[in-house]
């Protein structure tokens, strides 16, 4: 559990069978719900992508590569759930970097990255637009920069991530998030907007949450942006 402030003014995450959040109107506090693990396909592929990263990490890469990891991490912050800086090991952003491209099956270059990136900073991603989102298909029309770094290069990437279908007047969204597809990057970039099928079926009306993250081809990744748009 997470604590910010004198007596715990702000705290998030569960203690013995309680969980503590907040919304618009304050902190609140509910009764832990035990997530449903349906082993799907994919989260297998990224449990499995968890382990063996973590495995290559003492045993498949060298000290100095190792090293470089903790200089990246010594340098880059994330900013967590309650607003706060922290910061990650080198092991954290090795894994970081290279699940999200096991996620993306492989097809971005060079999995896993074992050298460290030398640009001390996340990942920059221009926010994206969701153009449209037609439901008699399932696909979303997704708007971009294409002078952002991730696609400019091979191995760089605009991942996509979609939510289960709320009503309209659902603005808040925490998650799950289902991988649904990538814009891949190039030396002749792409074009804007280009199509994502969804990969939760969604319907007129119902409101789209959707989350994107680039990689960049050195291996970093952006924070999360989020947004969301109508079915129609």
């Amino acid at each position: 559990m997470l604590f910010k402030g004198l007596l715990a003014t702000e705290m998030s995450g569960s203690l013995a069978g309680i969980t503590a959040s907040h919304n618009r109107g304050g902190q609140y506090f509910r009764a832990r719900a035990i997530p449903v693990n349906p082993a799907s396909d994919l989260q297998n592929v990224i449990r499995g992508a968890l382990s063996w990263l973590a495995i290559r990490w003492t045993g498949g890469l060298t000290q100095l590569q190792r090293d470089a990891w903790d200089t990246y991490a010594d340098n880059v912050t994330v900013v967590d759930r309650l607003g706060a800086s922290r910061k990650l090991t080198g092991l954290n952003w090795y894994v970081a970097a290279n699940t999200p491209r096991k996620q993306a099956g492989i097809i971005l270059p060079s999995y896993p990255i074992d050298t460290a990136p030398i640009v001390m900073t996340m990942a920059q991603l221009t926010p994206p637009t969701i153009v449209s989102a037609t439901a008699a298909t399932e696909v979303l029309s997704i708007g971009f920069t294409n002078t952002d770094d991730w696609a400019t290069a091979v191995g760089g990437a605009l991942l996509v991530y979609c939510g289960i279908p709320q009503s309209p007047g659902m603005m808040a969204y925490k998650g799950p998030y289902k991988y649904s597809g990538k814009i891949a990057g190039a030396v002749v970039p792409p074009t804007s907007p280009l199509p994502i099928t969804s990969a939760i079926p969604f319907g007129v009306g119902n409101r789209i949450h959707v989350q994107f993250r680039s990689v960049t081809a050195d291996g970093r990744i952006s924070p999360p942006f989020r947004l969301s748009a109508l079915g129609a």
